[in-house]
């Protein structure tokens, strides 16, 4: 009796498991390089749906110091009313409800104008309430509970996604200051080197008057 109750439980994960697989889930991972303004959109099918989702600089061809502009972030929606807003950053995560149904322009702003790579992620997460219960007489609590479950999973594959991006721009950032450390050496070496040749070039000359003038 326990063994078939067992081999039941297991089939029901089984099952969650699948379910979980199979669900459509809406999302979009890409990378862009944003010289001045560039716009990417998705489609929120549902009224009141989380869109979520987070953005790096991965790489960028200045060094950034203290008074760089950083990246803005504007989301618009179909009706043309700015939903979110995020200024002068090098990275970091959104989430908002979505008002209504439609096509979302997501536009990113490099003040700088220097071509920078961005990393992006966007996801679109629907968790039926009980007006669709009441809606649709197929949709039972269980469907529900996947649904958070799914959601729960994504949120977790976004932070990871996340975290990967900021070690890609922490590791890119590290070649480029050794990159640079390397040629300030090399370049103070050549300066010492030249100082010196010209120090020895004046000692030189400055003997060869001193015998010329012992001589007369």
């Amino acid at each position: 009796m326990e063994r078939r109750e067992r081999s039941i439980q297991f089939a029901e994960v089984l099952l969650i498991l699948g379910l979980l697989l199979s669900c459509p889930q809406r999302l979009s991972a890409l990378s862009i390089t944003v010289n001045d303004v560039e716009c990417v959109y998705d489609y929120v099918l549902y009224e009141g749906d989380t869109v979520s989702g987070n953005f790096v600089v991965v790489d960028h061809d200045l060094f950034w110091s203290s008074d760089h502009p950083g990246i803005d972030l504007v989301v618009t929606s179909p009706g043309g009313n700015t939903v979110h807003s995020m200024k002068g950053t090098s990275g970091d995560k959104f989430e908002f409800k979505a008002p209504q149904a439609g096509m979302y322009k997501f536009c990113f702003h490099n003040p700088d104008r220097t071509p920078e790579t961005v990393s992006f992620y966007v996801h679109v997460g629907h968790i039926p309430n009980e007006h669709d219960l009441a809606k649709d007489e197929h949709l039972d609590p269980i469907n529900v509970k996947i649904a958070q479950l799914r959601e729960a999973l994504e949120s977790v594959t976004a932070e990871q996604r996340y975290l990967r991006a900021r070690e890609a721009r922490h590791r890119h950032t590290n070649e480029s200051t050794r990159r640079r450390l390397i040629f300030y050496t090399i370049m103070e070496y050549l300066v010492l080197a030249c100082a010196s040749g010209l120090q020895v070039v004046y000692i030189h000359r400055l003997f060869n008057k001193s015998v010329a003038y012992n001589r007369v």
